[in-house]
């Protein structure tokens, strides 16, 4: 590595007043975009790439990677404030991010998020910078077989993300499995469970209307239904927020769960057809499972907090590897970036880091400059979010209802997509009431796509032979990790009931 090039390169784009103005205002944007459900990183890039058409290659890239970074944590504004992940990276960040924003620490819980989120971005950079050869390697040796067991050991964490009952955790990520049946067959193109009316359900059940209304329309019925009761209490945060960062006690705390976060989120981003969205919740499930209190998680913890939105900026730097050093694209954002690429005469590739070394290391400067500026963008609006917990609820429920049904709409622009959400919503609000867990379904719907295409890939490649898997040390090696967090899970989990019944009986005594 040529370390002058790169110092010079980082000089070369710090100092540039244009690309610090476009990455600024692209952090400022994609904060914006993400903290709206519906909104996501990937929408918020592509609708900026006609803007970037007259400028130069490195403030258009700037421009982009700034919306990549702030999206990662404008979907856990949302998340933590009203109980609907803006993004699908911020799904995990819900778990302990909401609780939290209940107990009166929204102020709290927003600024972890946004020191994670920084923190994981400038692991992910560094990543990027110093390895992402031997990354990029390693991701490439990933073939049907090794994404499939990938998948099978993201499903494993279901088990760590079930909360009291492992068994309603299950049945509810039995439910999500069956939903990823729905539609045409990924392989043959044949449709199940639908008729050929069906048209809007032909690709399935989309993941952001799901999404948004198991969670978001939920809490809002579940609201009105406390409303109507008269149970439900006005929220007036006291919370003082003198500092925008997390003070240095709860920074110790937290620390592990930032950088484990950040190296799960990078390399599960480096991996193409990965992912945030997967990432966060491995991360989730890694940080209680190592935790000495893993009754804690679910409560409202930064531990939580940290764990998730470390890995999903994590994943933008790790998404670059492949982009930059194959180019190959590690997910949706990726990919219209490579675009942007392509439009300024640039091909990413290997031959990248021969023609082009001083364009690679000005990208490696402008995603750190976007999470710098992420960061910036963080700290002043930190106290500007949390005063939104204080509006009063008949006030907030309409307006989460309305931002959420239009959220769902914008994904297609049709109705029907609004129905799916509402739908979903009725079902999280009968599933919150009789204790089944939301975050199982979550993620087989994320992982379940994946884990069949995959599967008939390999079986495919393989004329039937399955057993053929034992051949890869990568899909072993995934297996072996699962059955182990599967066990260990279980263990902590009855651990935890255990401590709970024995508290219950000594209070009731």
């Amino acid at each position: 590595m040529d370390f002058s090039l790169l110092l010079s390169s980082y000089a070369t784009v710090w100092s540039n007043p244009e690309v610090l103005l476009m990455t600024f205002i692209g952090a400022l944007g994609g904060v914006l975009l993400g903290a709206i459900p519906g909104m996501t990183a990937t929408m918020g890039v592509a609708l900026l790439i006609p803007f970037s058409f007259g400028m130069d290659l490195i403030p258009s890239i700037g421009l982009l990677l700034g919306i990549y970074c702030g999206g990662m944590y404008g979907g856990s504004i949302s998340a933590i404030l009203i109980h609907a992940p803006g993004t699908p990276a911020a799904a995990a960040t819900l778990l302990d991010g909401y609780p939290m924003c209940k107990k009166g620490q929204a102020g709290r819980a927003l600024s972890v998020a946004m020191f994670a989120s920084f923190c994981g971005g400038v692991i992910g950079a560094l990543v990027m910078t110093f390895l992402s050869p031997l990354v990029a390697d390693m991701a490439m040796n990933f073939g049907p077989g090794e994404m499939f067991m990938l998948a099978v050991f993201g499903l494993s964490v279901i088990v760590a993300i079930s909360g009291k009952s492992v068994a309603k955790g299950l049945i509810s990520a039995f439910f999500g499995m069956l939903l990823c049946t729905v539609g045409l067959d990924p392989t043959n193109g044949i449709p199940r469970f639908i008729t050929t009316k069906q048209t809007g359900l032909l690709d399935g059940f989309q993941f952001i209307p799901t999404l948004i209304g198991l969670f978001a329309v939920s809490e809002v019925i579940a609201g009105v239904e406390r409303i109507i009761r008269g149970e439900e209490q006005e929220q007036r945060s006291n919370e003082k927020i003198t500092n925008v960062l997390p003070d240095w006690k709860t920074i110790k705390k937290i620390w592990p769960n930032i950088l484990s976060g950040g190296l799960i989120g990078t390399f599960i981003g480096a991996i193409p057809g990965a992912g945030g969205d997967i990432a966060v919740f491995v991360s989730y499930g890694a940080s209680k499972s190592a935790s000495k209190h893993p009754e804690l998680y679910g409560t409202g913890i930064p531990n939580g907090v940290a764990a998730t939105e470390s890995a999903n900026n994590g994943c933008s730097g790790g998404a670059m590897i492949p982009l930059l050093s194959l180019g190959v694209p590690g997910d949706s954002v990726t990919a219209i970036l490579l675009g942007a690429f392509i439009m300024k005469g640039i091909t990413p590739g290997p031959m990248m880091y021969v023609t082009e070394l001083p364009t690679v290391y000005r990208v490696f400067a402008a995603l750190m400059l976007a999470n710098l500026c992420m960061l910036v963008v963080g700290c002043l609006g930190v106290r500007f979010f949390a005063k939104i917990v204080s509006v009063e609820k008949k006030m907030l429920y309409p307006i989460i209802l309305v931002i959420s049904l239009l959220g769902a709409f914008s994904i297609n622009k049709n109705a029907f997509d609004v129905g799916v959400c509402v739908a979903f919503g009725i079902i999280g609000w009968l599933m919150n009431k009789y204790e089944f867990p939301l975050s199982p379904i979550l993620l087989a719907l994320i992982l379940g796509p994946m884990c069949e295409k995959n599967f008939v890939r390999y079986m495919n490649i393989q004329r039937g032979n399955f057993f053929a898997i034992t051949t890869s040390p990568i899909a072993m090696v995934f297996a072996s990790v699962a059955i182990l967090v599967i066990i260990y899970s279980v263990y902590n989990q009855s651990k935890i009931n255990k401590r709970t019944a024995a508290n219950a009986a000594q209070e009731k005594a």
